[in-house]
């Protein structure tokens, strides 16, 4: 997808500084939606522009591999998953490094049926299929084995289709709490029980902001300016007006409803999502040493990775935990 798709139209050329503005490429990891509204809201408040930043949302998809163009210094700074990948970087010695983490919670839930015997989370291992997806499986799933006894032969492919879940009262399914809930509702008519893993120790951050050593060393004023706008985008995205943004959103994603859109919103809030824990003092964006520990152990217990990854090299703190952006929260 080139440059030109994306909203191209919101970006100031001029810093409020009068000066020129750097030109910047932020590639996101999929479609435009709700979940990258902080970046869309940046852009069309000015806020990367008032510190000197020309700002262009390259849009991600599923045939958009969006990690490769960052590694070819094609994208300045790209949207990552969560830390799992950013440690297998530094495995597979890649100068890839996480300055910010927009999500304080990684956004996965596993779903049930009410009234059904699954009401509690403890009851979920015994569910008679898991439906959840290739990558799932050779992460969270095996973290759920270890920790709570899940049996990994009850997974059945997910398909990105609900149907097979919404016909399987016993079943489980997985989704991000920001859509499958959403499609569940819409389709099935009911309103899913709605298990996130972050709050039953699956401690990873979620959609970070990754960009290469070299701009780190070379630009470090550039990516305090990306992070520092990141999160201010965050707060007036979600607790001021959010229009313009969303309008941006819909500009480059036309298959978006302004329903899906309220309803993703309404879920990062209700489950603390972007701003929760550690953000509520340091500002969103915040990682601690702590919590990149304490999900690293978890995976090498869990065997989802090795032992002996320097995880140190996957992330800084240099730009984060400044409490930039707490005096918009409204």
């Amino acid at each position: 997808m080139n440059r030109f798709l994306a909203i191209s139209t919101a970006v100031l050329a001029i810093s409020t500084t009068g000066a020129l503005a750097e030109p910047v490429t932020f590639g996101t990891n999929w479609l435009p939606q709700a979940e990258h509204g902080g970046y869309y809201q940046a852009v069309v408040d000015g806020t990367y522009a008032a510190c000197g930043l020309e700002v262009t949302i390259q849009p991600g998809g599923p045939q958009v591999a969006g990690r490769p163009l960052l590694l070819a210094g094609k994208l300045d700074f790209y949207m990552g998953g969560n830390m799992q990948q950013a440690f297998d970087a530094v495995a597979q010695n890649i100068p890839l490094v996480v300055v910010a983490a927009s999500f304080q919670k990684e956004p996965q839930v596993v779903m049930s049926h009410p009234g059904e015997g699954l009401d509690k989370w403890e009851d979920l291992p015994k569910a008679e299929q898991y439906i959840i997806g290739d990558e799932g499986a050779q992460s969270f799933l095996l973290w759920m084995a270890t920790d709570y006894g899940f049996d990994v032969s009850k997974r059945v492919p997910y398909t990105f289709n609900a149907a097979p879940f919404i016909a399987n009262k016993k079943s489980i399914q997985q989704g991000y709490v920001t859509s499958e809930p959403y499609a569940v509702e819409k389709e099935g008519g009911f309103v899913p029980n709605q298990f996130l893993l972050a709050d039953y120790g699956y401690d990873t951050y979620a959609t970070t902001i990754e960009t290469m050593q070299d701009t780190i060393d070379k630009r470090p004023q550039v990516v305090q300016c990306f992070v520092d706008g990141s999160a201010k985008g965050w707060y007036n995205y979600l607790y001021g007006d959010n229009k313009a943004a969303n309008e941006a959103i819909k500009k480059d994603n036309p298959d978006i409803t302004d329903e899906q859109i309220a309803f993703s919103i309404s879920q990062m809030k209700k489950f603390g999502i972007v701003d929760s824990g550690d953000s509520e003092t340091l500002g969103i964006g915040a990682m601690t040493d702590e919590r990149m520990h304490s999900f690293y152990d978890k995976m090498v217990k869990a065997k989802v990775m090795p032992a002996g990854i320097d995880i140190k090299k996957s992330y800084t703190l240099d730009f984060v935990n400044k409490g930039v952006g707490l005096d918009l929260k409204k």
